[in-house]
C-alpha cells in the first residue's frame, strides 16, 4: 500500500463563490488567490484538486511559497472577509460522522440514566449523513419540525485525498487531506422519534451539516500534535474547540480528547469498502458539544434547569484552534409543512 505522508505540507484551501460558481483558492495572509491563476495546471474546484492530490499538491505548495516570497507579479487577491465563502469541500462524494469522544457518549447515557455501553471502547462507529446537505458558513434553513429541539454539534472533520480500501490505522493518516470545523445540525425530536425504530438517524440530521470555513492541511497544525490515547493509533491534536450562540459561549472542549482517532475511523470505514477523494468524515461531538448533552446534565443537577435550543435568528459560531471560525445563522423557511402532522 502506498503512503503519502511526505506530501502532507501546510496549506489552507478555501472554496468561495465567483461568478455564480465554486472557485478554489489558497488562503495566504487573509487573502484568497484563485488556484487556476497561480498555475495553468491547477483546477478551479476542490473535487478535482482532491482527485489529483499527488500531482497538484506540489504545484499549490510552490505557488504558496512564491506568494509569500513576492515572486508572482501582478497577483490579485481577494480579502477573505469580503468573499462569499462556501464549504471547502462543497460537493463531498459521501459524508460519514463518527462517535469518537467517550466523554460525550458517557455523559449523554448518564443523563438518560443508562449504563455506558462497553462496545464504545471496542471499535469506532459512524453513520452516513446527507452529503448533499453539506454547506459552509451562512444561513441554515430549517422547517417547522426542525425547531422542535434544534441543536448544534461541535465537531471537527477530515476529507479523504487518496483512494483506498482496507486501510490499516497505522497508514491511514496519509489519506487525510486536511482538517476543518463541522457543525452537525440536529433536530432532536425528529431524531429521537425515528430512532425508536432502530434505524437512523435520518430526517433528524439530513437537512444541514456545515463545514469550513477552510481546509487546513496537517503540517499546518503539526505543532499541535499530541500522542493519541493509550491503546489507540493515529494522529491527534491539542486544539481548543468552542461554540458560541449569539455571542455567549455554550461549549468548550479539545480535539485532543478524541478517544478513537480519525485513522481508526478510516480503518473501519474502509473495511471491504472503497474510500474516495472527497469523502468527508466527522469526529462526532466533543464533550459538552451540544444542547442535548448540556440540557441533560443541567436537569440532572437541577430539576428546574431551563433547557436551551436553537431558534430562528440565532447565530452559531464554532472555533477550533488553527481551523478558523465557522458561523451560521438559523433561518426559518417560509413553509408550514410538518412531518409530525402527517403521522398516522
Amino acid at each position: 500500500m502506498r503512503t503519502f505522508a511526505s506530501q502532507l505540507e501546510k496549506m489552507k484551501l478555501v472554496t468561495y463563490l465567483k461568478d455564480g460558481r465554486d472557485q478554489l483558492a489558497l488562503l495566504v495572509d487573509n487573502m484568497l488567490y484563485d488556484t487556476d491563476s497561480l498555475h495553468s495546471d491547477m483546477p478551479i474546484s476542490m473535487a478535482m484538486f482532491l482527485n489529483y492530490w499527488e500531482e497538484l499538491y506540489p504545484l499549490a505548495k510552490g505557488a504558496e511559497k512564491r506568494i509569500k516570497d513576492g515572486g508572482i507579479r501582478n497577483l490579485v487577491g481577494i480579502p477573505f472577509n469580503e468573499a462569499s465563502i462556501l464549504a471547502p469541500v462543497p460537493h463531498p462524494t459521501s459524508c460519514r460522522d463518527g462517535y469518537a469522544f467517550r466523554q460525550h457518549v458517557a455523559s449523554a447515557r448518564r443523563n438518560r440514566k443508562v449504563e455506558m455501553i462497553p462496545e464504545f471502547d471496542q471499535y469506532p462507529i459512524f453513520y452516513f449523513t446527507n452529503h448533499n446537505g453539506i454547506q459552509g458558513p451562512g444561513d441554515v434553513y430549517c422547517m417547522p419540525d426542525h425547531f422542535e429541539k434544534l441543536d448544534f454539534e461541535l465537531e471537527a472533520a477530515i476529507v479523504i485525498c487518496h483512494p483506498g480500501r482496507n486501510i490499516p490505522a497505522d497508514k491511514a493518516d496519509s489519506f487525510i487531506g486536511g482538517l476543518m470545523i463541522m457543525n452537525d445540525f440536529s433536530a432532536r425530536t425528529l431524531q429521537m422519534e425515528e430512532m425508536k425504530l432502530n434505524l437512523g438517524p435520518a430526517k433528524g440530521k439530513d437537512f444541514a451539516t456545515a463545514i469550513g470555513p477552510m481546509l487546513v492541511t496537517l503540517d499546518e497544525v503539526q505543532h499541535l500534535e499530541i500522542p493519541c490515547k493509550q491503546g489507540h493509533t493515529g494522529k491527534t491534536w491539542n486544539m481548543k474547540m468552542t461554540c458560541k450562540v449569539n455571542g455567549v459561549e455554550v461549549s468548550n472542549g479539545n480535539l485532543g480528547d478524541m478517544d478513537w482517532t480519525f485513522a481508526e475511523i478510516i480503518e473501519r470505514a474502509s473495511y471491504g469498502v472503497n474510500l474516495f477523494p472527497g469523502d468527508v468524515i466527522g469526529s462526532g461531538t466533543v464533550g459538552t458539544g451540544c444542547f442535548l448533552e448540556l440540557n441533560g446534565t443541567g436537569k440532572l443537577n437541577n430539576p428546574d434547569y431551563q433547557e436551551q435550543w436553537l431558534n430562528n435568528g440565532d447565530v452559531v459560531e464554532m472555533e477550533i484552534d488553527g481551523l478558523g471560525l465557522l458561523s451560521n445563522t438559523i433561518v426559518k423557511e417560509e413553509s408550514d409543512m410538518s412531518l409530525f402532522a402527517l403521522k398516522k
